[in-house]
């Protein structure tokens, strides 16, 4: 769900990453550590670490090789009562969370935005072995993405606020713009430290206190940014960390009673489960980003060379695991058959393996769960009829490693082109009008994101206009920023996460009408 922005970096050598342009690798970008110790496998709770309640643990695997990293504590309800707890407490009316400035709030996200800074390399080296994205993408990107994320909300602490209302009367009347309070927080595990940076942001700026369910597959870079929470400064008990499992510690999360709001990043079958667990408990606040299924439509006018490396990226970027990943690829008929020559060929180049070397681009899936499902899509492709033109295989003896993937042929009723895949398998579907593809881009349950590439304005807005989806680029893919909001229409979530619209779930608007003895203008 991002791109690289180091484009502009010093240039040393340069690397073919997703998106086909030349990212230079800058002269500061450290070697990687390809065996990280790992500091930190507990639960975080009042800036102190503990065992699960149950004692139990977890694997958490290395999806180069299918081989344990180490044990975590495995959090369950029990765990989440304890973290619910001392988020209540560190909440309380009065306390220092609570009396402190606005300003210093930003000043503990900046100092932990500065500490992210200072063990990037480190973070980058853990995120690559636990999840298996390329390291020079974590360093680059992810990790560029996370520092900027955090600053830009630091900026916001102490500058989201009320206003005074000229109500009729003599009264002085204002609003406030209050923490919501508990925060609940269930992260994925496709981009496991930006999406923590995500959530604490907003959460964190506007006063809020949080508890935080991370992913069982990659819970060990959240884990130590929790003690980078604790080096920065932050009282106990504004942020705890759960690892654990969804049907346990993320349910716990969202049927709480003392969780005044909860955030889910994820596959909308559980967006829907989180929804009606907030409703059957007390109507917490729910904010939802959830698959998607987006749309990528080729005009006849596009550059057609651009338009094959920014669909390229838009699909194999992050080994395909992108929620708002350009999955269904629409051409226009007429470049049609030289757009898939030249996606296909494309394809073959792109460079798979040890995701610790810089010359490969696509490292392996998340687990071995992610990997069979993928597999299972392809056979799915292929007994429908789609034309598989290159891919369709592993691509590595061991470890979750999958070749990319192009089927052309595609036809819009089938099971590739209908539900998300999540990984190195792109489908590429004929057009002839701008009408008919719009329609079709809009059939579907999902509506995350979606892109347009030609050269005539008028064509861009037109059909930007026509597609139902919560961001729409226009002549490039997964562009983002923290300033610009992101999130879904339809089935693919509700809120926005980032910019100033990223601030409002997470605050409440009380109103104050005072009497006065006599109001002037």
């Amino acid at each position: 769900m991002l791109r690289t922005v180091a484009r502009r970096l010093p240039r040393v050598s340069a690397l073919i990453v997703p998106g086909a342009r030349r990212y230079s690798v800058a002269a500061t970008l450290p070697a990687p550590t390809t065996q990280p110790d790992v500091y930190y496998d507990k639960i975080f709770i009042n800036n102190e670490w503990h065992d699960a309640v149950s004692k139990k643990t977890f694997p958490t695997i290395n999806p180069s090789t299918g081989e344990i990293i180490c044990q975590v504590a495995k959090g369950d309800k029990d765990d989440v009562n304890k973290a619910v707890k001392a988020a209540k407490d560190a909440f309380r009316f009065g306390s220092p969370w609570r009396v402190m400035d606005a300003s210093q709030r930003g000043v503990l996200i900046n100092r932990l935005a500065d500490l992210i800074e200072r063990d990037r390399a480190y973070l980058a080296s853990l995120e690559t072995l636990d999840n298996g994205k390329p390291y020079h993408i974590a360093f680059m990107a992810d990790l560029n993405l996370v520092i900027k994320c955090l600053r830009y909300y630091a900026g916001w602490a102490d500058k989201y606020h009320g206003k005074t209302i000229p109500m009729d009367g003599n009264y002085f009347c204002y609003t406030r713009h209050e923490p919501v309070g508990v925060c609940g927080q269930i992260i994925p595990w496709n981009f496991p430290l930006l999406m923590q940076a995500w959530k604490l942001g907003p959460a964190l700026a506007t006063g809020n206190v949080v508890v935080m369910k991370v992913a069982e597959q990659t819970p060990l870079t959240a884990l130590y940014v929790a003690n980078l929470i604790k080096e920065a400064g932050f009282p106990p008990g504004v942020v705890n960390i759960v690892p654990g499992f969804g049907e346990t510690a993320g349910a716990a999360i969202a049927s709480h009673m003392d969780v005044d709001k909860v955030a889910f990043t994820g596959s909308t079958e559980v967006g829907h489960l989180i929804q009606q667990a907030a409703g059957k408990s007390n109507l917490k606040k729910v904010t939802l980003e959830l698959g998607g299924k987006s749309p990528n439509i080729i005009l006849s006018d596009a550059d057609l060379d651009h338009a094959v490396e920014e669909s390229h990226t838009a699909l194999f970027f992050n080994q395909g695991q992108c929620c708002c990943a350009g999955s269904r690829t629409y051409v226009q008929e007429s470049i049609y058959d030289q757009f898939v020559e030249q996606s296909v060929e494309r394809a073959k180049l792109r460079t798979v393996g040890d995701p610790f070397d810089s010359k490969n681009e696509q490292g392996p899936q998340v687990d071995e769960e992610q990997f069979k499902k993928i597999l299972g899509y392809i056979s799915s492709g292929k007994k429908e009829g789609a034309k598989l033109l290159c891919g369709g295989g592993v691509a590595a003896d061991r470890g979750y490693y999958i070749q990319p993937t192009v089927f052309g042929d595609v036809k819009d009723d089938m099971i590739i082109a209908r539900e998300e895949i999540f990984g190195p398998v792109m489908q590429i579907l004929k057009f002839k009008t701008m009408e008919e593809v719009i329609e079709r881009a809009n059939d579907t349950i999902y509506g995350l994101a979606a892109a347009v590439f030609t050269n005539d304005i008028n064509k861009a807005n037109y059909v930007s206009q026509g597609l139902r989806a919560g961001t729409v680029w226009i002549n490039c893919y997964d562009v983002f920023g923290a300033q610009a909001p992101f999130g879904g229409y339809k089935a693919s979530g509700t809120g926005r996460e980032l910019g100033e619209y990223g601030l409002e779930a997470y605050t409440e608007v009380k109103t104050v009408t005072v009497k006065i003895l006599e109001k002037n203008s």
